[in-house]
C-alpha cells in the first residue's frame, strides 16, 4: 500500500512541478549565498592589503610626528564570517563585518557602514534561510491541504475506507510520502550547500539542518491538524494560507513594531554628533581642565605634563578621549536597549515557531543582532588596546622610524557563543507534538 501511495503521489504533475520549482529556487539561494561569501572574503583580503599599504604610505609621508601619523592611520578588525553564514545572511548585509578605526574618538567611527542601495536592503537577500522559512511551507500546504477532502469530494473515500483496515494508518502514509519527499529535497540541497559553499560538518551545520527538519515537520503538523477537521478542500486551502500569512508576515511585523516602540533607542547619528560636539567644545576650554579629566580616566599617564606650547598631541588626544567619555552614557543606553530588543525578540519567538526558526538560524550562522553587539564590544576593546599602546609613544614623541609598522595586521574577532540545543529545538518540538496530538484526537473523534 505504501509503495502505491508513493508512486501515485510522484506521478502527479503538480508534485513534480512543485519540487522542481522549489529546487530551482534553492539553487538560486545558494548562488546568492556564494556571492555573499565571495564578497566577504574579497573585503577581508582588500582590507588586509589596504591596511598594509595605507600604513606604509602614511609612515613614509609623516616622518616627523607620530601624533600626526596616528591621526590618519586606521587599524582594522574583522568579524569572522563562518561558511554557514552563506545560508543565513541575517544582519550581515546591513551591519559591517569589518571595522576600520583610528585611535581618535571611537563613537564617531563605531557605526560607520558600507554604502548600499536602500531598496536592496529593504527587499533583503533570497538566501537559503528565506527559502526554507517562506517558500517550503507553501509547497507543504500545496501537497497536503486536500489529502482527504479531495477523495471525499470525488466520492472515492468510501472505497478507500472499505479496502483499508485502518484509515488512520492510510492517512499517516499519505503524510509520510509527502514528508519524505520534502525532507529528501531539503537534505539534497543541504548536501549541495556543504560541497558548493565549503561548509564544514560541525555543530553549527547539524543545528541548522536539525532546525530545518523540525520546521518542515511543524508545517506538516499544521496541515495534519487542519486536515483532521475534515472540511472541504477550499476551506483547508484558505485556512492554511491564512495561517501562513499570519505566522510569516503579519505576526512578526506586529511584534517588531511592538519591540521597536517599547525599547526606543537613541540614534547612532545622534550619538556620533554628541561625541563630536563634546570634542569640539574642548578647543575653547582651559587645556589643563581637559587634561585633568584625561588623567582621571588614565591615571597611568599623570606624569605627562602639559607642554608649554600652543598645540600638543597630549592635549589633542585628551580632547578626543573626553568626547568618548561624555557620550558614554548614551552609548551604554544604546547598547542596553539593543540587548533588550534582542532578548525580547528571542523570548517572544519561543511561542511563534516561524519567528523562532528565523532567529535561531541567524544565531547559528552568527549573523544575528547578538553577534553584532559582541562585535561592537570587541571593536571597543580593540580600539582601547591600540590607544594604550600608542599613547605613551605619542606623548614621548617617539620617532616614527623607531616603530615596526609592518607588524600591525588585520585582526579577527571570533564569536565563541555556544549553541544552546535545548533552546533551539524545544519550542518546535513541543508545537509538533501538540499539533499531532490534537490532529490524532480529531481523527478519532470524526471516525
Amino acid at each position: 500500500m505504501l509503495v502505491l501511495v508513493f508512486k501515485n503521489f510522484l506521478r502527479s504533475k503538480g508534485t513534480k512541478i512543485g519540487l522542481l520549482f522549489l529546487l530551482l529556487i534553492c539553487f538560486i539561494s545558494l548562488l546568492i549565498g556564494h556571492q555573499f561569501q565571495q564578497k566577504q572574503q574579497n573585503n577581508i583580503t582588500e582590507a588586509a592589503v589596504y591596511q598594509k599599504e595605507h600604513i606604509a604610505r602614511n609612515a613614509a609621508f609623516h616622518k616627523d610626528e607620530i601624533g600626526l601619523l596616528l591621526y590618519n592611520i586606521k587599524f582594522s578588525l574583522v568579524n569572522k564570517t563562518l561558511p554557514i553564514n552563506s545560508l543565513a545572511i541575517g544582519q550581515r548585509d546591513v551591519n559591517p563585518s569589518i571595522q576600520s578605526v583610528t585611535i581618535r574618538g571611537l563613537e564617531a567611527q563605531k557605526y560607520d557602514s558600507e554604502l548600499n542601495n536602500p531598496n536592496n536592503l529593504l527587499s533583503g537577500n533570497i538566501d537559503f534561510s528565506f527559502v526554507l522559512i517562506y517558500l517550503f511551507p507553501l509547497l507543504i500546504v500545496a501537497f497536503s491541504y486536500n489529502i482527504i477532502s479531495e477523495e471525499k469530494e470525488s466520492g472515492t473515500w468510501k472505497i478507500v475506507a472499505t479496502q483499508s483496515k485502518n484509515t488512520f494508518l492510510y492517512i499517516l502514509q499519505l503524510f509520510y510520502v509527502r514528508i519524505l519527499s520534502v525532507l529528501a529535497l531539503f537534505t539534497i540541497v543541504s548536501l549541495i550547500a556543504v560541497l558548493f559553499l565549503n561548509i564544514p560538518l560541525d555543530t553549527s551545520l547539524l543545528t541548522f539542518f536539525g532546525l530545518g527538519v523540525l520546521y518542515i515537520l511543524f508545517w506538516f503538523s499544521v496541515c495534519f491538524f487542519i486536515v483532521s477537521l475534515q472540511k472541504h478542500s477550499n476551506f483547508n486551502a484558505v485556512i492554511l494560507l491564512t495561517i501562513w500569512l499570519f505566522l510569516i508576515i503579519i505576526l512578526p511585523a506586529t511584534i517588531n513594531t511592538y519591540i521597536v516602540n517599547k525599547y526606543k533607542v537613541p540614534e547612532a547619528l545622534e550619538l556620533t554628533l554628541t561625541q563630536r560636539n563634546a570634542y569640539h567644545e574642548k578647543w575653547d576650554l582651559d587645556k589643563q581642565k581637559t587634561l585633568n579629566k584625561f588623567y582621571a580616566h588614565y591615571p597611568q599617564f599623570k606624569h605627562y605634563a602639559l607642554p608649554e606650547k600652543e598645540f600638543s598631541w597630549l592635549w589633542y588626544y585628551a580632547m578626543q578621549q573626553m568626547g568618548d567619555d561624555e557620550s558614554a552614557i548614551q552609548s551604554r543606553e544604546l547598547e542596553s536597549k539593543l540587548k533588550q530588543r534582542n532578548q525580547a525578540s528571542q523570548t517572544i519567538a519561543m511561542f511563534i515557531p516561524t519567528l523562532h526558526t528565523q532567529i535561531q538560524l541567524n544565531e547559528t550562522a552568527k549573523s544575528d543582532l547578538g553577534n553584532q553587539l559582541l562585535f561592537l564590544k570587541a571593536t571597543a576593546k580593540f580600539h582601547e588596546k591600540m590607544r594604550l599602546y600608542f599613547y605613551p609613544k605619542i606623548f614621548d614623541e617617539v620617532p616614527v622610524d623607531k616603530e615596526n609598522w609592518k607588524k600591525f595586521k588585520v585582526e579577527t574577532f571570533t564569536d565563541s557563543t555556544k549553541i544552546d540545543f535545548f533552546k533551539v529545538i524545544l519550542p518546535l518540538l513541543i508545537f509538533n507534538i501538540l499539533l499531532f496530538a490534537f490532529g490524532w484526537r480529531n481523527f478519532r473523534f470524526f471516525s
